[in-house]
């Protein structure tokens, strides 16, 4: 038996729902113990930032 392509999508957008709440549960808790870590957390992000920039400027 094959299942339902649309039900195996489904499954897997609550999976990544489910996941992004506990990361995002574990973030903020992480972020009121430690101050510090919001600021880390910052130039991280926008370290990323940079790199996702210079990639899709290599790629026009």
């Amino acid at each position: 038996m094959t299942a339902n392509p649309m039900v195996n999508m489904v499954k897997g957008a609550a999976i990544g729902l489910a996941a992004g709440v506990a990361v995002g549960y574990v973030g903020k808790k992480a972020v009121d113990d430690n101050p510090k870590f919001k600021k880390k957390a910052n130039k991280a992000y926008k370290t990323f930032e940079s790199i996702m920039d210079t990639a899709q400027y290599m790629f026009k």
